[in-house]
């Protein structure tokens, strides 16, 4: 595992075939694609995010394929690492006698022509590195989720195959007969392999690689260059901030939970969802970790998003979740052409999530809303009019604020008025009330203060129990959830509250495992959970820190770090039993608590150097 200063590839001795998250993430703001430690390329939607699954070798279709590989004879093992400070993930095989292969895969980002080039493309390239070594190409998509062989067709050089719903065209300096075919050959120079739109290329495989490789490399260290990060961590910090960004859709600014859907939380849990979709809440938690590194680009593009969802539901309630293009109803069906990751089904397609009321979502809009208004880096700062629309979610939030829900962690058989609901309902009139003053707006101002400052008393006066010394998850409740982790960092209560901190200390015993934490421990629809939930680590840590435990915070961060897959990324759940990564992956939340812990716990640089 990759240690928290780590800067030297990582190497996995004897990798065997995907069996469990030691994934890599590449993408470009249009697509992205899951490549496990041989370089074999396991997942990949097409033409976006929440598109047809057409390499789904992950999760185990019932035809033959679903996957890209490059595989090299008499393997012996392999090595992985990303280039520093980018998307470009680089893989290396070895063979039993010495030889080895190099495969470079990315997918184009760059500035041209006054605007991004992020096509729905996957560029490869394999150079040999040591001997003969001799290989075999098996390009092997799939239709839908795995049930259908494409159709396709080959020219000399290129081979077209009819997906569902778009056309992709391989182009390559290799023949397109070794490829269909699976023949091995010796890998005498450097082979290139363009696998996107159906268009002739204008130039050689080669030329192409060459100069969108560079440019893409380019972009990414100019982004992160861009970055605040802090004097600690910050090769985790960077790498986990670049898959934030591999998950927003940048056509219209949704950003997904994660890039695949149906890995089990646990094993056999049947806790198995589809979470290619914009959660406003955890898209929310995204964009603020981005914009304390200063990428707040992420931010613009994300409200241009929620403004088009508001704009379509008027003074509508809004739901949790919807499609990167704007879809309101997400069915929540089961593929049966996929058996699972690890034969772990059902494979579910949609999320019925769609169907909740989830009141926390208000508050999360305004939240993530909020810096537009005080930012002066900006190009187009917060006014009048898009603090009128962000007053209709504060409204919808008083309408909802003491009403039953599923609750943040989406209970799908029971509801109640959640803690964490209502208080963050709170949060979005408190917030709303600072844009006003700040906007010299005094009357809304003044508005929005006193019913935050009633809703505050109603909440504080059923969320706390007497008897227990402690908050609860709900009205009247007795339970302790992580999400209570959250009320000082929104500004609910102050972290040196002797009630906050008896709340911690009450969830840190009750929910804690070593050094992980469960988002709740009672019984749900599916029963006990089984896997800590990575997220409420790091609240947890945050927590500690907020209220004075900052080496013990430390020393759990330290941990979590270790927790990292090979390339430094993380899935949503961990099994405290053995460390082994459950759920959906890269998961935006884990990345996020990973970037927020660090900087509430990093040195300062003045007091470094």
């Amino acid at each position: 595992m990759p240690t928290p200063q780590e800067e030297t590839p990582d190497t996995q001795e004897n990798p065997e075939p995907t069996s469990s998250l030691e994934l890599g993430v590449i993408g470009n703001g249009s697509v992205a694609a899951l490549i496990d430690g041989r370089g074999r390329i396991v997942w990949c939607c097409l033409p976006r995010f929440d598109g047809d699954a057409s390499f789904c070798a992950l999760l185990s279709p019932q035809c033959e394929g679903g996957d890209w590989s490059i595989e090299l004879e008499d393997i012996d093992r392999a090595e992985q690492h990303y280039m520093p400070n980018t998307a470009v993930l680089v893989t290396r095989l070895y063979d039993h006698h010495g030889s080895g292969v190099e495969i470079v895969d990315y997918m184009p980002r760059f500035r041209t022509r006054g605007r991004f080039y992020h096509p729905v493309l996957i560029a490869r390239r394999v150079r040999p590195i040591g001997g003969s070594p001799r290989i075999r190409v098996r390009l092997r998509p799939l239709c839908k989720y795995g049930s259908e062989t494409p159709q396709s067709t080959s020219g000399s050089n290129h081979i077209r195959f009819l997906l569902d719903g778009v056309v992709q065209r391989l182009t390559s300096d290799v023949s397109s007969t070794m490829i269909e075919r699976g023949l091995p050959f010796f890998l005498e120079k450097p082979a290139h392999f363009v696998f996107g739109p159906d268009e002739t290329l204008t130039e050689s495989p080669a030329d192409f690689i060459h100069h969108t490789l560079e440019n893409t490399l380019t972009y990414w260290r100019e982004w992160v260059r861009n970055l605040s990060v802090p004097y600690e961590w910050q090769e985790p910090i960077i790498r986990a901030a670049i898959t934030l960004k591999l998950c927003q859709y940048e056509a219209t600014g949704a950003i997904v939970a994660a890039l695949t859907t149906s890995i089990p939380e646990s094993a056999n849990s049947g806790r198995n969802w589809d979470y290619r979709y914009c959660w406003l809440r955890d898209a929310a938690f995204t964009v603020r970790a981005l914009n304390r590194l200063g990428a707040t680009r992420s931010m613009e593009e994300y409200i241009r998003y929620v403004f088009n969802l508001v704009a379509a539901d008027g003074d509508n309630e809004i739901g949790p979740v919807f499609g990167i293009t704007f879809e309101h109803e997400l069915p929540e069906t089961q593929v049966a052409s996929l058996a699972g990751y690890r034969g772990m089904g059902p494979v579910r397609v949609g999320n019925d999530a769609w169907r909740q009321r989830q009141n926390d979502v208000y508050g999360s809009v305004v939240l993530a809303s909020s810096q537009i208004f005080f930012d002066r880096r900006l190009e187009h700062p917060g006014d009048e009019l898009t603090f009128r629309r962000l007053e209709c979610m504060g409204e919808l939030a008083l309408r909802v604020a003491e009403t039953p829900d599923a609750g943040l962690w989406e209970y799908r058989g029971r509801a109640a008025v959640h803690t964490y609901s209502a208080a963050m309902c709170w949060a979005a009139c408190d917030r709303l009330a600072h844009i006003a003053t700040e906007l010299g707006l005094d009357e809304r101002a003044r508005y929005w203060h006193d019913e935050a400052v009633a809703l505050h008393a109603r909440i504080e006066a059923r969320a706390w129990n007497e008897k227990l010394g402690t908050f609860v998850d709900a009205y009247d409740g007795e339970h302790l959830d992580a999400s209570l982790l959250l009320l000082a960092d929104i500004g609910f209560v102050n972290a040196m509250d002797p009630r906050f901190i008896a709340t911690v200390d009450a969830i840190g015993v009750a929910l804690g495992r070593g050094d992980y934490l469960f988002r709740y421990i009672a019984p749900d629809d599916f029963g006990a959970p089984e896997t800590s939930f990575n997220i409420c680590t790091f609240w947890y840590i945050e927590a500690l820190a907020a209220t004075g435990r900052r080496e013990r915070a430390r020393m759990m961060f330290e941990h979590m770090l270790a927790q990292r897959n090979p390339l430094g990324l993380l899935s949503e759940d961990i099994a405290p039993a053995n460390g082994e990564h459950w759920g959906n992956f890269p998961q935006t939340y884990s990345m996020v608590g990973l970037i927020q812990a660090a900087m509430r716990l990093s040195r300062r640089w003045e007091d470094a150097l």
